[in-house]
């Protein structure tokens, strides 16, 4: 593989893709473009200010992006989710409009950081949906403050560092300020110099971004004492994700889920949930259109289910 090509791999390991056409982007799969915010402010927290918007009213939804992306990478997906959902949508950490800061990216101290914006925006408590290293920190918010998650939905998200497949670790180990020059024409750079505070601090949010994914890590015990938390989880995935299907499976099963028939009546269905959407990549599975309707109904806490035989209405 060429060095350039190699680039625009390594940038696609680092946690995702987005669209190569922006304006393709605002319209989505389903060719709807996201309204505007309602309201958009910035929050002071532990020495960062974060940007937010809120879209939409009724309960409230934390949304939370992919690495090296910010709150327009839901663009496709705003405009259902708002629909009926008051939701707020966080640039984080050294992305989109949020400074970068001088402290480590680490997601134990971000999720610390969002139950701090939620408590200062009047937010008791919330529904969260995160993806990918937006899924880390939604996971490490309903592990330290539960008291803040009802129910969070984790798309494309994993445990353990070596939850990846093998090929993408050696690329990550690479991920730093030296790949900088060589991502001027790619979408994550030209998303990011457009409303970052300080363009110029590119290559540090590259160095940032590499410490975190070079530093080895398994959440196996956490995810065991998430299972024990009143706080619902749902693991959603792509056929073709990044990560191995054994951590995915495991993942589910330290949830409780997957470790016995469910039965006739539902009596030992796990509260628990799993999704596996197909035809979708890491790359891809934020922007997909059947990912709201996959993940509304277990965040709106629809357990209703259709009975055999049960006539539907005309």
């Amino acid at each position: 593989m060429s060095k350039s090509r190699s680039i625009v791999f390594l940038a696609a390991a680092l946690t995702v893709v987005m669209p190569a056409d922006p304006a393709g982007a605002a319209a989505g799969e389903n060719g709807v473009r996201t309204a505007a915010p309602v309201k958009t402010g910035y929050v002071p927290v532990h020495g960062l200010r974060y940007y937010y918007e809120i879209h939409g009213e009724g309960e409230p939804l934390l949304l939370l992006h992919g690495g090296l992306g910010s709150i327009s990478m839901f663009g496709p997906l705003l405009p259902a989710l708002a629909a009926s959902r008051r939701v707020i949508a966080v640039d984080l950490q050294g992305h989109g409009r949020t400074e970068l800061g001088e402290r480590p990216i680490r997601m134990p101290e971000i999720a610390d950081d969002m139950a701090a914006l939620l408590a200062a925006l009047g937010v008791e408590r919330v529904d969260v949906l995160g993806y990918s290293f937006g899924g880390g920190v939604a996971f490490r918010l309903a592990l330290q403050h539960p008291e803040r998650v009802r129910r969070a939905a984790l798309v494309s998200a994993g445990f353990a560092r070596d939850g990846f497949f093998p090929e993408l670790l050696a690329m990550q180990a690479q991920v730093g300020a030296a790949m900088a020059e060589q991502m001027k024409e790619t979408p994550m750079y030209k998303g990011y110099v457009a409303v970052a505070p300080k363009p110029e601090d590119f290559p540090r949010l590259l160095d940032r971004m590499g410490e975190l994914m070079r530093e080895p890590y398994d959440w196996s015990a956490d995810v065991e004492k998430l299972a024990t938390l009143d706080v619902a989880v749902m693991l959603v995935y792509g056929d073709a994700d990044m990560y191995r299907l054994e951590h995915v499976v495991r993942f589910y099963q330290m949830l409780g889920g997957g470790l016995r028939d469910a039965g006739w009546m539902r009596e030992n269905l796990a509260k628990n949930r799993l999704a596996i959407l197909p035809n979708r990549t890491h790359y891809d599975v934020f922007f997909a259109p059947d990912l709201v309707p996959t993940v509304l109904p277990f965040l709106d806490g629809d357990t209703q289910v259709p009975t055999w035989g049960e006539e539907s209405e005309p």
